[in-house]
């Protein structure tokens, strides 16, 4: 599982930079299984004449998994990423990057030596020009081709080995659109429809803090963050207006309304069944436009939005996890966040689904799709709002027995550097930032 069950990604999570570096996406760097690009600074691998890091040899955990997932040896996220590289840049001090040339998140400088926090704050809260500057940002990143980074259409054995990569160009913002879908999407066991569904990594930490960061690349902007949408209590989604995400067409309530930007959006990996049926990754090309009919869902697997008081019942427990650590979970912190367990008794297994997955199956359109649901820019404001809601003691995290991919020393799926789980379940104060109503908690 190395994605969903879901809010566990939200947890708080390692740092990092997704795969693949144009750099490291050639055949002599998938041959030779080694991704040390040189720093632009030096030359050097890794920036090592000037120490900034080392091009070192992947170290790779042997706790036991859970029993969720029962397979060996079939899936290129298992040891990640054991199948792409076996050598790796491994950064020093503040450093971090795929070639370490960037800073740890919360440093800035050329030698990543000044400390600076960024506030992440409610998205109703912001001005007229904080919300027209989001949406042209967002829509910049939709547009502009990663300088960076290539996303992978097919899987290691369709590369033969490597010898015939299979990457494709897309924009910075449909990278992580890829990303969401790669680590969610079923395992695929050889062969059309023979998949494996149950997927789950706790990573959606770094996701925002890597999309935060590549903004600030892309528009030279070093104040930007991402903004939240409290959805406690809310009686309908009240950013679903032109002027944020985008009101509801007046021909088709399904679409978005001709006066928003995201209505000209296109589509990436919106399709999962179709690549599912057919045993084959996204080919990452554009499909249909986003869609959304916000309240419009099944009532039966979800009643409302979540409340105040399930939110308050979610915090007071005290377990990050417990038991099989899936769905069955009882009184599980991670469980009842993710939406299978009940909001009201912390029962896993519930019959309609809360907290953070309601407000997917609420959206009803492409974000009630998990590996499609990054299309959607609401999906940021979401994931901001719940990452923010918890902050567990690491000592709680799992080191063993836990689903695929959430050991507390897997790394996670599919990051470049490498990132253990438990090394980042830790305050957003340590990583950089802060959220505009914890300031005086």
């Amino acid at each position: 599982m190395w994605l969903l069950t879901l809010a566990t990604l939200l947890l708080r999570v390692a740092p990092s930079h997704q795969q693949f570096p144009r750099l490291c996406a050639t055949a002599a760097a998938l041959r030779t299984k080694e991704c040390c690009p040189p720093w632009d600074g030096d030359g050097s691998p890794c920036g090592a004449s000037s120490g900034r890091g080392f091009c070192q040899d992947v170290e790779f955990t042997h706790q036991p998994d859970g029993p969720q997932y029962p397979f060996i040896g079939l899936d290129d996220r298992e040891k990640w990423p054991s199948v792409f590289y076996n050598r790796t840049c491994q950064c020093v001090g503040n450093f971090m990057g795929f070639n370490c040339a960037d800073c740890k998140y919360g440093y800035f400088g050329a030698k990543c030596s000044e400390r600076r926090e960024s506030l992440r704050r409610n998205i109703l809260h912001l001005s007229r020009s904080e919300r027209i500057r989001l949406v042209s940002y967002l829509n910049l990143a939709k547009q502009s081709v990663s300088s960076d980074y290539v996303v992978a259409t097919g899987t290691y054995e369709e590369m033969e080995n490597g010898s015939n990569p299979m990457f494709a160009e897309v924009s910075v913002y449909d990278v992580f659109v890829w990303m969401h879908y790669y680590v969610s999407r079923n395992a695929l066991l050889g062969g059309p429809g023979n998949v494996w569904t149950n997927l789950f990594l706790p990573w959606h930490r770094a996701y925002l803090l890597h999309w935060e960061r590549e903004i600030r690349k892309l528009t030279g902007d070093p104040t930007f963050s991402i903004p939240y949408w409290d959805w406690r209590d809310a009686q309908g989604c009240d950013v679903c207006t032109d002027e944020l995400m985008g009101a509801q067409s007046p021909q088709d309530p399904s679409f978005l309304s001709p006066g928003s930007v995201f209505s000209s959006w296109k589509t990436l990996c919106s399709t999962p069944e179709d690549y599912n049926n057919r045993g084959v990754l996204c080919d990452a090309r554009q499909e249909g436009p986003l869609r959304r009919n916000p309240g419009n869902h099944n009532r039966n697997l979800v009643e409302r939005l979540p409340t105040s008081a399930d939110v308050a019942f979610t915090l007071s427990l005290t377990q990050y996890d417990t038991g099989a650590m899936d769905r069955s979970s009882n009184m599980s912190f991670r469980n009842t966040v993710e939406g299978f367990g009940d909001p009201k008794t912390g029962l896993g297994n519930s019959s309609r689904l809360g907290m953070h997955a309601a407000i997917h199956v609420f959206l009803n359109g492409t974000m009630s799709s998990v590996q499609a649901s990054a299309n959607d820019p609401i999906f940021l404001l979401h994931h901001t709002f719940v990452d923010r809601r918890h902050r567990p003691p690491p000592s709680q995290y799992p080191d063993s027995d836990a689903p695929i991919g959430h050991n507390g020393g897997y790394h996670m799926v599919p990051f470049l550097p490498l990132h253990r789980n438990r090394d980042y379940f830790i305050s957003s104060k340590d990583l950089g930032y802060e959220y505009s109503n914890l300031l005086d908690a």
